[in-house]
């Protein structure tokens, strides 16, 4: 299994990807309710977060990485931090990151197939 296909079936499953073309294709966006849940199942799997983007009317307007806060990237001290100083800052925005997804959980989701 792929990290983007893991990603749809355990992270992005019943959310709605709001990317207008805006960014790449790949790219999901999701809403402050939708990434909040991103961000919990992220948590549960122990999925790394390089980076978090906030998007306004189809424009990049803030981002920030893990090495900002000089946390891993696995580490939801940081990006839990960043989410909520964003929401703070700009109501209506819908925001995407940068996953990784380690190979051994892509491993054991291979073998449980």
């Amino acid at each position: 299994m792929e990290q983007s296909e893991f990603l749809e079936k355990n992270v992005f499953t019943d959310l709605k990807n709001l990317n207008n073309g805006s960014d790449k294709e790949s790219v999901q966006h999701f809403s402050e309710s939708d990434f909040e849940l991103v961000l919990q199942r992220v948590e549960y799997f122990g999925i790394g977060i390089y980076g978090i983007e906030t998007w306004l009317n189809g424009k990049n307007t803030d981002v920030t990485t893990n090495e900002a806060f000089r946390k891993k990237a696995t580490d939801p001290q940081w990006y839990k931090k960043a989410f909520l100083s964003f929401k703070h800052r700009q109501v209506g925005a819908t925001y995407s990151a940068t996953y990784k997804v380690s190979n051994k959980l892509l491993a054991r989701e291979n073998t449980s197939e």
